[in-house]
């Protein structure tokens, strides 16, 4: 699958304290987990706490590969390229679904059972996402429905289980917000 590139803009200030480009270009971590037929991640930004702190020209706080969640108390934006589901992705097992994750540095994330399992990629984070579809259509699936969400539609993922399915024959590009959460006591002893 060919991607374009991700544009990244980002702002600052000079030394008067005037608004200026910092940078324009292509970002910088590009990735792609789970061989060739998996999802391409694109980092855009992340913000290290909240509030995010705001200075004059600092670049992107440095990272070590790529993380799935945004850093504790903090922020990331990521666009996610997502190819048609391959035939395989059926037939992954529980261990092959956390080595997925563990790509990312969240093998805990993964939630596939086996037999059963919505999809092999179910997974939970502890944080609000909101996804906005750019290009093609994916399939949200939850433990209990699924919906397909089109160009130009938004999720607000509230910390829950689910999965990404491509059904289509074409890329999804799906731009994620997300923001490090902290699950309600009466809701997180329901998911222990």
């Amino acid at each position: 699958m060919d991607s374009k590139p991700v544009r990244r803009i980002v702002t600052g200030h000079d030394a008067a304290g005037n608004a200026i480009i910092l940078e324009d270009g292509g970002v910088a971590r590009v990735r792609r987990i789970g061989g060739e037929t998996g999802p391409l991640f694109h980092e855009v930004w992340n913000t290290p706490a909240t509030p995010a702190p705001i200075d004059a020209s600092s670049p992107e706080p440095a990272e070590p590969g790529i993380s799935l969640a945004p850093p504790r108390n903090g922020t990331r934006i990521r666009v996610l390229d997502i190819p048609p589901d391959d035939a395989g992705l059926a037939a992954r097992t529980p261990e092959q679904a956390r080595a997925h994750f563990a790509e990312v540095g969240a093998a805990e994330a993964s939630s596939h059972t086996g037999a059963g399992s919505r999809h092999a990629h179910m997974h939970r984070t502890e944080t609000i996402d909101y996804g906005i579809v750019l290009e093609g259509e994916v399939v949200l699936i939850m433990d209990e429905g699924e919906t397909t969400v089109k160009a130009g539609d938004i999720v607000v993922q509230r910390g829950t289980n689910h999965g990404w399915a491509n059904r289509s024959d074409r890329n999804c590009r799906i731009a994620f917000v997300l923001i490090d959460g902290e699950y309600d006591a009466a809701l997180e002893a329901k998911l222990a």
